[in-house]
């Protein structure tokens, strides 16, 4: 393990079920107050980190909107490279600061559609992007803290890794039900209760019919 490396906050809106999003993808779960109160949150982190799949489905800005402040650096884990250029992430990237993480076995043809882009493209890992040496050079460059929204297969990567250093869980009143429907964490999972991440719960604060849980890692 590096020396220093960012802060990780996983931050997340789900269902009384535990999912993300439902069978189609729909993922808007969030309240206007609860999303206040996520802006404020992007507007005092470093960096903020989602995956391709996210990208995809909900083509985000990651931007502060509904709040004051300035706008964080945005780390997209890409592997292969795949993100649309017409994607609001490379679109807007002249005017926000965005790292692409990708790794070795990106085709050529997609390594030259980002370099067209002002954005700053990290190479790491073989396979599959390096979430350790991504935080390792995220860490060289000053980043201190990086808000984790990615999707279920992003927060597993952290967590199996025991990253993820604290938490931000918006339960939301909804049931969503769907055995493919993506869950906070997707991935492999642990095969013993006592592999979890050890967490306490630092406070529970009501936003109308939402709960919002703030964990920190022991």
């Amino acid at each position: 393990m590096v020396n220093y490396r960012p802060k990780i906050i996983l931050s997340a809106a789900i269902s009384i079920d535990g999912k993300l999003a439902t069978t189609t993808g729909d993922s808007k779960l969030s309240s206007k107050k609860d999303l206040i109160r996520l802006h404020k949150l992007r507007s005092k982190v470093d960096a903020i980190l989602i995956g391709k799949n996210t990208v995809k489905k909900d083509d985000p800005l990651l931007t502060v909107r509904y709040s004051k402040g300035k706008n964080p650096t945005r780390i997209i884990l890409d592997s292969s490279g795949t993100i649309s250029s017409n994607s609001k992430i490379l679109q807007t990237s002249s005017e926000i600061k965005t790292i692409i993480a990708v790794c070795k076995k990106i085709t050529k043809k997609n390594l030259e559609k980002l370099e067209k882009f002002p954005i700053d493209v990290m190479v790491l890992g073989e396979n599959q992007v390096n979430v350790k040496s991504l935080l390792q050079n995220l860490g060289r460059r000053k980043i201190k803290t990086v808000l984790l929204e990615g999707g279920g297969s992003i927060n597993w990567e952290f967590i199996k890794n025991n990253l993820v250093d604290e938490l931000f869980i918006t339960i939301t009143p909804y049931i969503l039900g769907g055995t493919d429907s993506i869950s906070l964490v997707q991935g492999k999972g642990f095969d013993t209760i006592l592999k979890s991440t050890k967490l306490r719960l630092k406070s529970v604060r009501r936003i109308q019919n939402d709960v919002v849980l703030h964990y920190i890692k022991l």
